[in-house]
């Protein structure tokens, strides 16, 4: 009586520390802290379930030691060796594992059921195939996510002509199957529930094999979303609180997430998983750019233009990640400020390929949250900055979504960079970002180009403004 006591306060307390840990991410300036809380919670609540009496149950503990030690390790060097340009996938394996973790619960309840004679009734019947379909769809399609943010698979060598029908039929077979399996109970073998873990995992690489790499943030968060009702749907079936709970917690932030990304282009969840859009675009816009030349700002001219301005926004993008010039772009930023000049970023909910990935990596360079303006406040403050450095981005910074209706990113929210005073673009090149397609803001009468690698074009821009 007294352990179950001491279980129930261990779980108790653990639980308030994910709820308060997860409260606290909430905010770049609290997160760090946020997240050891919630690592915290999460350890008292493992340590509850391993010392919670279970009647009949053999507690080989060494065999749950060992798993946890095996993925501590792993987990840690993970963490501290993956660069901030491959956190995106990090976290597209983090996901995978979940539901890699809730294909095996499932199976073995399924071989409970079936080889073992145990009926657990048909409610936690269908909960155990919920959690298959569910985990093997986040399995598969994290592990594609992954392959495809890491460059190993690319969409278009994956799509097929009408993908959306193919879909359709597997998850119609799929949802058929789970039906007759329930039906038939126990009259039926393992067999099925290994067709049924099958026709998951296929699945769950079709399901994602259309999606386009410009909607990769979208299907990041989707998956999480999955992998927490994996987890909340496993809870139900061992009648654990803390699975249960985190897992509640995991899948309602992971939907939320998903919602306010498809505002933030302006787009249905339902357009994004069909329309494969950012997968077979070309090069070209929708409008032609003709005869139209990107003019070039040297290295000089935009240091003195920056020097003596009285406010700059800088637009960070995916190339500011690759480039790891984020801590270049902190010391440009504090020389400005010293010189009087008043510095903000402006960060688009989409920009980078996973969500909150700059707010991540400037953080990381220790700019204060307070310089951080949202898509609605950078846009309020633009035609008041003298000048805008867009370093990496693109597609959130195309003005074609505000005026060219035959544009495939027409109506989605972008950051109107081109109403400030000047703007300079640091690029590698005039290639076309993840949509694939041309932004007519470099050929802008008010846009100036500065190709380079964006970390030694900063660098240079360092130079520069500390010899003036």
């Amino acid at each position: 009586m007294i352990l179950k006591t001491i279980v129930d306060v261990l779980i108790l307390v653990g639980a308030v520390g994910i709820v308060w840990g997860l409260k606290r991410q909430s905010s770049p300036d609290t997160a760090r802290r946020g997240n050891l809380i919630a690592a915290f919670g999460m350890g008292l609540a493992i340590l509850g379930t391993l010392i919670l009496p279970i009647e009949g149950a053999n507690n080989n503990f060494m065999w749950i030691l060992g798993g946890l030690a095996v993925g501590a390790v792993i987990g840690y060097f993970a963490a501290m060796k993956v660069e901030m340009t491959s956190m995106p996938q990090m976290v597209s394996l983090f996901n995978g594992l979940g539901g890699a973790c809730a294909v095996v619960l499932a199976m073995v309840e399924f071989y409970h059921f079936y080889e073992n004679g145990n009926d657990p009734g048909l409610g936690a019947f269908a909960i155990t195939m919920f959690t298959l379909f569910v985990g093997g769809v986040a399995f598969t399609g994290s592990l594609l996510a992954y392959a495809k943010l890491q460059g190993i698979a690319w969409s278009e060598k994956l799509g097929i002509p009408r993908h959306a029908i193919l879909n359709m039929f597997l998850l119609v077979t799929t949802l058929a199957l789970m039906v007759y399996m329930a039906m038939q109970g126990q009259e039926l073998g393992f067999s099925y529930a290994i067709i049924l873990m099958v026709l998951s995992l296929i699945y769950g690489v079709s399901f994602v094999a259309p999606i386009g790499g410009a909607d990769m943030p979208v299907v990041i968060s989707l998956l999480n979303s999955f992998t927490g009702l994996t987890a909340a749907s496993a809870g139900l079936i061992y009648d654990s609180q803390v699975m249960l709970l985190g897992g509640i917690l995991v899948g309602a932030a992971g939907t939320i997430l998903t919602v306010l990304m498809c505002e933030a282009m302006n787009r249905s969840l339902l357009n994004v998983l069909v329309g494969g859009f950012g997968s077979t675009a070309t090069g070209g816009g929708a409008k032609g750019t003709g005869d139209q030349v990107a003019k070039e700002v040297t290295l000089n001219d935009a240091a003195i233009q920056l020097f003596y301005a009285n406010s700059v926004m800088f637009v960070p993008g995916y190339g500011l990640a690759v480039a790891q010039a984020q801590k270049v772009c902190k010391e440009l930023d504090d020389i400005l400020e010293a010189n009087g000049v008043e510095v903000k970023y402006a960060i688009h909910p989409v920009a980078g390929r996973m969500p909150g990935h700059m707010n991540v990596l400037l953080a990381e360079a220790d700019v204060p949250y307070p310089k951080l303006l949202d898509l609605e406040d950078a846009n309020s403050a633009l035609p008041n900055t003298d000048i805008v450095v867009i370093v990496g981005a693109n597609d959130v910074v195309n003005p074609a979504a505000k005026d060219d209706p035959s544009s495939p990113i027409y109506g989605m929210p972008v950051l109107n960079v081109w109403e400030a005073k000047n703007v300079i673009v640091m690029k590698r090149s005039m290639s076309t970002g993840y949509a694939g397609i041309q932004n007519p803001l470099f050929f802008h009468d008010r846009a100036r180009m500065l190709f380079g690698d964006a970390k030694a074009s900063l660098q240079n821009l360092v130079s520069e403004v500390k010899g003036l």
